[in-house]
């Protein structure tokens, strides 16, 4: 049974529909992202899921639990990162976790988790005056204090510098450790290629596919851009004739060459025959933003 089944949800705001026949599943012990544009429905998916909103039509079941009619029992295993939020800013950062450890029936013990999560340091730092990585944290926390079974994280590292938002992704990645199913909200490429397990392409309310990163990434081909300045001069023609190459041509001092994924072991081992250094030498391949413009027509921004 699945920890979470959404099938043919629907939600309408007057005249927008937001969520439009959107189906998943969220297995056990994955991490689950849900990828798409601002104002795709991503956010108001997962309201449907924690309970916050009511849909307008389909079913969604957590935990084996309605999350409109058994909220209060959902609300001890279900733990919720909001996309904003706010705390009184005089409440010191152990205060905070004490007070919402207070609220479950089975709290985790809230010097573990600022352990677990950094912030043991912080333990008595008001709010305020937390920066935003650390203000992340105390959110995650937050999300886990009840010892739930499953977690939502809402466009967890919106705002966040670079190495910011990769410490917060260790930390995703050690809930996970800690046996927790994580869903994972995010418009972020980099994000859900790393984290994700599986991802759900969610593009003007409708899901659009679910697969693993490379599985997405499968759809759009395996087809390698090789560009290279060869030290000495090569005839594109003897590149094209090489297994795997399907186009060969110069670009000023360079050449460039596309192919499968046997592409790049022919043209260096041609090369290295014919003694000649492969200068300034990448390689593209598909990649997960590639798959999202295959699949929707557009880039995410």
């Amino acid at each position: 049974m699945p920890v979470i089944e959404v099938r043919n949800l629907h939600k309408r705001y007057r005249r927008k529909t937001a969520v439009e026949d959107v189906s998943f599943t969220v297995e056990q012990g994955e991490i689950f992202g849900i990828l798409g544009p601002n104002g795709a429905g991503k956010t108001t998916t997962v309201e449907c899921v924690e309970g916050l909103r009511s849909p307008d039509g389909g079913t969604v079941s957590v935990l084996g639990l309605d999350p409109r009619r058994d909220v209060r029992e959902l609300r001890q295993s279900l733990g919720v990162q909001l996309q904003e939020s706010r705390l009184p800013d005089r409440l010191r950062v152990a205060e905070v976790l004490d007070l919402f450890a207070a609220m479950y029936r089975t709290p985790a013990d809230p010097a573990r988790l600022m352990g677990l999560l950094g912030l043991t340091e912080q333990r008595n730092t008001f709010y305020r005056k937390l920066s935003g990585g650390q203000q992340q944290r105390v959110s995650i926390a937050l999300a886990l204090i009840g010892s739930p079974e499953v977690v939502v994280l809402d466009e967890l590292t919106t705002g966040l510098d670079p190495q910011a938002r990769r410490d917060t992704w260790d930390l995703v990645e050690a809930v996970r450790a800690e046996g927790v199913t994580v869903v994972l909200v995010t418009h972020f490429m980099e994000e859900a290629e790393r984290l994700c397990d599986r991802i759900a392409v969610i593009d003007a309310g409708r899901v659009v596919a679910i697969d693993t990163p490379a599985g997405l990434v499968g759809r759009v081909g395996g087809e390698q851009r090789i560009r290279f300045r060869p030290s000495a001069p090569v005839d594109p023609g003897e590149l094209t004739g090489l297994p795997g190459v399907l186009t060969a041509e110069r670009n000023g001092a360079h050449l460039v060459v596309t192919g499968g994924s046997g592409a790049l072991q022919a043209v260096t081992s041609f090369l290295a025959r014919a003694d000649v250094v492969a200068g300034d030498l990448r390689v593209d391949q598909a990649s997960l933003d590639d798959a999202f413009v295959a699949l929707t027509g557009r880039k995410l921004d």
